[in-house]
């Protein structure tokens, strides 16, 4: 028989598994949400993105999300055959993509404006709380990019 874990090889020690688990629960609350809009999870951040700044880049759109363009192409395809977003050539650079919200994509923000409320609902915590659990998340993930370059 093996010997018990230390504490720190027990799972209900491990921070990662906590967030995790916790992305896990987001994407269940999400989902019910965003399937009223016909979005799923990751469809709905780069519309966020758009309904910030509309006409971006699919490299501007990237960065803003950490993601790379073999996993944003797909995500703006299935979101363009939806009819929400329209892909062109950037006049100035053939070799840029822009992407630009259809009038659908623009009307979505006004049924997408009650998501992040109920989100904040179903977190039972207050704003004052869920602003401060944001800022040391980020803080955390910064300090990640951080070790990470560190070591690379």
């Amino acid at each position: 028989m093996p010997a018990a874990p230390t504490a720190a090889l027990k799972l209900g020690n491990q921070l990662c598994f906590a967030l995790y688990a916790t992305s896990h629960a987001f994407s269940r609350a999400y989902k019910p949400l965003l399937d009223a809009l016909a979005l799923t999870y990751p469809q709905y951040l780069v519309m966020l993105v758009l309904w910030e700044e509309d006409d971006q880049t699919v490299k501007s759109i990237g960065e803003r999300l950490f993601l790379d363009s073999g996993t944003l192409t797909p995500l703006l395809k299935r979101l363009e055959a939806a009819g929400l977003i329209e892909r062109r050539r950037d006049p100035k650079d053939e070799r840029h993509v822009r992407i630009v919200l259809t009038p659908a994509g623009v009307a979505l923000r006004r049924r997408a404006e009650k998501v992040p409320a109920a989100i904040a609902r179903a977190t039972g915590r207050s704003d004052a709380e869920l602003q401060r659990l944001k800022e040391d998340l980020l803080r955390l993930r910064r300090a990640l990019d951080e070790a990470d370059q560190d070591c690379a």
